[in-house]
């Protein structure tokens, strides 16, 4: 997660783009949630690969590690010199089994990882898998081919980023081989390159299926992915007891945090809005509301306000900075 995530600016120049919220929780909270369910042992140790994020960030991911039972970890890509690159940071870490997750993307599957497995990568079927890395499986359900952004088409079951080593001390090998090589695709070294030389020496991999992959890429794909979230966890306790309503109407499902004040407004459906916030006179639906923000007289749809903005205005889509002040 030490990309500078460029694509969620303005949203990522106060806080790195795996910590922003969606229905509540940073990215990368539900996404070690969801991995962590799916592990049939205890996990003993979540590592973070991060850039210079400052002492707060990191004292947040090993919170979200310790309320997992596991020890957090810190480690630093200095140079976005590529996936394997990035994960050999965190060497340390690569013993044992391994799961490799990159921090911008969720998930909802029904499944436990299968360990006997040499590994296992999991997939998604897409329409236009020209942007992603791909898959070509034989009859067995074996894979055989790693495509990285096929520009003719090989296959549609593109690589979501989440990957399963049962032997982390062979991945760590196999990542020093490329970069004490210099073997670089793009001016960068490739997880999917250390794959290839992994299946070339036996090793099988098998494609793992999940029901549901979900970006938080670009500002529409995180409020898209807030909106599902939301939805998955509509029974779940979403409003804080200390939410203040004064005549407004809320339409779930939405998670509404500490102390936020509601005034005569309309909130919902699929809206998230961050603690010590207030909304008055306004219609609020399908948005992200950060932490401290203040809405008034508005009426906002697919919009992200971020932590501590004012916006006073007319109807609109918003993508407003922490410590933004807008007035229409």
């Amino acid at each position: 997660m030490a990309g500078m995530g460029k694509r969620m600016r303005p949203h990522t120049l106060t806080v790195p783009k795996p910590l922003i919220p969606v229905a509540g929780k940073p990215i990368v909270e539900w996404l070690v949630e969801d991995i962590t369910r799916t592990c049939k042992e205890t996990v003993e140790e979540i590592a973070y690969v991060i850039g210079d994020f400052g002492a707060d960030v990191e004292k947040q991911l090993i919170a979200i590690a310790e309320r997992l039972g596991a020890k957090g970890t810190i480690h630093y890509q200095d140079q976005p010199l590529g996936t394997a690159h990035a994960i050999l940071c965190a060497e340390s870490a690569l013993d044992g089994k391994v799961i490799v997750a990159f921090a911008d993307t969720l998930f909802r599957a029904e499944f436990k990882i299968d360990e006997n497995q040499d590994g296992v990568i999991w997939v998604n079927r897409i329409d236009d898998p020209r942007m992603f890395g791909v898959v070509k499986v034989d009859t067995d359900n074996v894979i055989t081919d790693f495509v990285e952004k096929p520009q003719h088409f090989v296959s549609d079951l593109a690589i979501i980023g989440i990957y399963y080593f049962r032997d982390g001390a062979n991945l760590k090998k196999e990542l020093h081989y490329l970069i004490d090589n210099n073997l670089m695709e793009k001016g960068e070294y490739q997880l999917t390159n250390a794959l290839e030389n992994m299946k070339s020496k036996g090793l099988k991999f098998i494609p793992g299926a999940v029901d549901e992959w979900l970006d938080c890429g670009n500002k529409d794909a995180t409020v898209h992915t807030n909106q599902r979230v939301l939805e998955h966890h509509r029974n779940d306790q979403l409003i804080a007891d200390s939410m203040r309503n004064s005549n407004s109407v809320i339409i779930p499902p939405c998670f509404i945090g500490e102390n936020v004040e509601l005034v005569n407004s309309v909130i919902g459906p699929y809206v998230s809005i961050g603690a010590d916030s207030r909304i008055e006179g306004s219609v609020i639906s399908n948005s992200i509301i950060q932490t401290n923000a203040k809405v008034r007289n508005s009426i906002v749809d697919n919009s992200m306000v971020g932590h501590a903005a004012t916006y006073t205005g007319r109807p609109v889509q918003l993508s407003v900075s922490d410590y933004s002040t807008h007035q229409q």
